[in-house]
């Protein structure tokens, strides 16, 4: 176990009036797709080589550490239900899916639960309080993989699913493409060939409804990574082609009816390919980023406009003084800006 101090990248003024990532030092070399900010003092990570992190400082100092046993793992999501509990997600074939918990901020980890399945794999973790949780995985027999607990992870119970797709699945790039919201309420989003569709659950993943969306599907790399909501009706999809960093069609799509429907705003899209979406609560913007930069939207993810060209995977924000973003080699970011003072026509379909 190691502590490390910030040494954080100089701001320059003009970045007050702005958005901009400031670099931290986590000490590892892991690939980093996994963040959770509990508060504005502290954030839980996670990545490859079985890594985690965990700040309870806001950033001051780390502390990096590898669970016991999982040292071959890639741990894709974590999601932090209070400052000292946390879940850690491994993604890969057959039991290389894992889930881990601790209740003492990383002292002891107990694994919870193993894929039982030869052939899944899982993509996502989210919980809408300390004891109840869910879990998606790739399609399996033709149906994705939806596990939930009411128990704290004690126990896992397969729901089911309408069926998948041909070519259809999920992506584990940031553990946002499953995402709760206040005690029952759940989405998820999938890419591929026939893919870019939305999943809806209004009770805790026993029943679903699915939406198409214009986000692109043309390829096994493409379709939709991330979804964020502001509310139970207004929420946006990001993603795209990852293979194709740099492409702007048809990455982002939007809701203003709980993800019934979907349509691609009219306005500028994020500037590329992107992992991961948040809404920040306190300025009423939404943040998008990926492998190709980052792009905050002020107009309810209408337009879009780019402001780092930094590579992240992954984002948290409790607000904008407590928002993160993870990414390749042990990339931390902490976020800094706020939103121009000149009057902006808004977009009513989303907030």
């Amino acid at each position: 176990m190691q502590y490390c101090r910030i040494v954080a990248v100089a701001i320059v003024a003009n970045c007050l009036s702005a958005q901009t990532w400031v670099n931290h030092q986590s000490g590892v070399t892991a690939s980093l797709r996994g963040v959770s900010a509990v508060n504005d003092r502290v954030v839980w990570a996670s990545g490859s080589g079985g890594t985690y992190l965990r700040t309870s400082d806001g950033g001051i100092t780390w502390q990096a550490a590898t669970v016991p046993g999982a040292e071959t793992l890639d741990f894709r999501g974590v999601r932090a239900v209070s400052a000292i509990s946390a879940y850690l997600l491994a993604s890969g074939p057959g039991e290389k899916s894992r889930i881990y918990k601790t209740a003492d901020a990383g002292a002891h980890w107990t694994l919870q639960f193993t894929n039982p399945d030869p052939k899944g794999f899982f993509d996502a973790i989210a919980f809408w309080d300390a004891r109840h949780g869910i879990v998606l995985g790739d399609p399996v027999d033709g149906e994705f993989v939806i596990f939930t607990t009411s128990d704290g992870g004690a126990h896992w119970l397969r729901q089911r699913t309408p069926p998948a797709l041909p070519s259809e699945g999920a992506f584990a790039a940031s553990n946002t493409c499953l995402i709760v919201r206040l005690r029952h309420e759940a989405w998820f989003a999938t890419g591929g060939p026939g893919g870019a569709r939305v999943f809806h659950s209004e009770d805790s993943g026993r029943n679903w409804t699915v939406a198409r969306t214009p986000v692109r599907n043309d390829a096994a790399a493409a379709g939709i990574f991330s979804l964020a909501f502001s509310d139970g009706l207004h929420g946006i999809a990001v993603g795209g082609d990852y293979t194709k960093p740099a492409e702007t069609e048809h990455n982002i799509a939007v809701t203003s009816d709980g993800g019934r429907t979907w349509t691609e705003p009219e306005g500028a899209h994020p500037s590329g390919y992107r992992s991961a979406a948040a809404f920040v609560p306190d300025k009423k913007i939404w943040v998008a980023a990926g492998t190709a930069g980052s792009d905050v939207s002020y107009d309810g993810g209408n337009t879009w406009k780019f402001f780092d060209s930094g590579a992240f995977n992954a984002l948290s924000f409790v607000s904008s003084r407590a928002g993160w973003a993870v990414g390749p080699n042990g990339r931390l970011g902490r976020y800094v800006g706020q939103v121009p003072d000149l009057p902006i026509k808004r977009d009513r379909r989303v907030r």
